[in-house]
């Protein structure tokens, strides 16, 4: 394997029972070796090694645990959210544990691995078939939420797009992390979705390393900053409305990648560096690859997240029939 393993202590101090789960998190972060671009240091995050497989456990496990201690929500709050599929496994599990009622409002861009889960582990599941407006299906899943919290006594809307909760998790987790495990940090390039990781992890790489550039990854067809509302077909990245949560992001550049670029990354991932991930990864490493082939000062520190594993995107972005019917031939 071509990667080297940076930090790898994925339980440290993690006690579990029955009534109690508490998880410092602590993914490993790897090197990738790049034949290509000789000048940079490319270092990956691997957010699959949390418990339920994404980097959403770190917001679901941080929320869920500050609402119940303010007493925002109780024992008899049902929680509700929508999820393109990962903080909705992670909410569903995180819920279960404390014994909430969770429902999660989701569509058909969904993959058949995180519907499954979140069947599994959710009190129930809310799913919206009709698209919306700009030729996504995210508005119509919020209309759907409100509705909900109109019609259940008692239920709490989590609201990943708005809630700082979401952002200050990932500033006091994974860019902490991040941070302690090198000693400095050129570029950061980080997708961008629902804004709580780009938001936390800008904001405390900056605090620790102010010269860095952050470099935030959308997909075609996302509006997040500016672009034509477009069908989309890959989760966990762009969406179809600007969070208010990204106010406060620090965001020096923008690149944003079409999705038959991010498929032919993970593809690229999976032969060339044995990285199994998810079509948001693919996005990232595709925006870095092409923001550095004509760039030859160096050598430089860069790093990227990869969000989630490439096992719930086994019918979509690894399929062939699935991206060949949608997008064309890789090559």
């Amino acid at each position: 394997m071509s990667n080297n393993v940076i930090c790898g202590s994925l339980w440290q101090n993690t006690e579990m029972s029955k009534h109690d789960h508490q998880t410092t998190f602590n993914t490993p972060l790897v090197k990738i070796k790049l034949q290509n671009l000789s000048n940079i240091n490319l270092f990956a995050k691997l957010e699959s090694f949390n418990p339920t497989g994404s980097i959403k456990d770190r917001p679901a496990h941080f929320i869920i645990d500050k609402l119940l201690e303010s007493g925002e929500i109780n024992k008899d709050t049902t929680i509700v959210e929508s999820s393109s599929g990962n903080f909705g496994i992670a909410l569903a599990a995180y819920c279960k544990e404390k014994g909430l009622k969770f429902y999660c409002v989701i569509d058909p861009n969904i993959s058949e691995t995180n519907e499954f889960l979140i069947n599994q582990l959710s009190t129930g599941t809310i799913k919206v078939e009709n698209r919306d407006g700009s030729g996504g299906y995210l508005l119509n899943r919020i209309k759907a939420v409100k509705k909900f919290l109109e019609e259940v006594p008692n239920s709490h809307w989590i609201n990943q797009y708005a809630n700082t909760l979401n952002a200050q998790a990932h500033y006091e987790t994974l860019g902490k992390e991040i941070c302690e495990s090198l000693p400095q940090i050129d570029y950061a390039f980080i997708g961008v979705g629902s804004g709580g990781t780009i938001t936390g992890v800008s904001k405390k790489i900056k605090k620790e390393f102010p010269n860095c550039k952050i470099v935030a990854v959308d997909t075609k067809g996302s509006v997040i900053f500016g672009g034509k509302a477009e069908k989309r077909y890959i989760p966990g990245i762009g969406s179809s409305m600007v969070p208010d949560i990204l106010k406060e992001a620090k965001i020096d550049e923008i690149i944003t990648v079409p999705e038959i670029n991010a498929i032919k990354s993970c593809h690229e991932l999976l032969k060339t560096h044995s990285l199994f991930v998810g079509g948001s990864s693919g996005s990232v490493f595709s925006a870095i690859e092409n923001y550095f082939e004509n760039k030859r000062e160096g050598p430089l520190t860069v790093v990227t997240i990869f969000p989630d594993r490439g096992e719930r995107y086994i019918n979509t972005v690894y399929n062939k029939d699935w991206y060949e019917k949608l997008f064309g031939k890789l090559n």
